[in-house]
């Protein structure tokens, strides 16, 4: 099985998180703010360079506005295979 990073599924979830970001209007700067990180932090996570764990996920998510097992259904339904 290759690494999750190089699947489609990465794909489209790095581009679903990218798009919740720009539609609560954050920018990656704003994002990196809320989370305690640096700004390429965002961006390698939104080009696929870096992968999220669970915890960091749930950062993300709540740092958007988001609860988390809401946005991961929302992205599990949205992409439904």
């Amino acid at each position: 099985m290759p690494s999750s990073i190089f699947t489609q599924r990465h794909q489209e979830f790095i581009a679903f998180i990218a798009s919740v970001r720009k539609a609560a209007e954050i920018t990656q700067v704003e994002l990196a703010e809320r989370l305690g990180k640096p700004q390429s932090f965002v961006s390698k996570v939104e080009r696929g360079e870096r992968r999220l764990d669970v915890i960091e996920f749930c950062q993300v998510a709540e740092a958007l506005g988001r609860e988390p097992a809401e946005l991961l259904r929302h992205f599990i339904t949205s992409v439904a295979r």
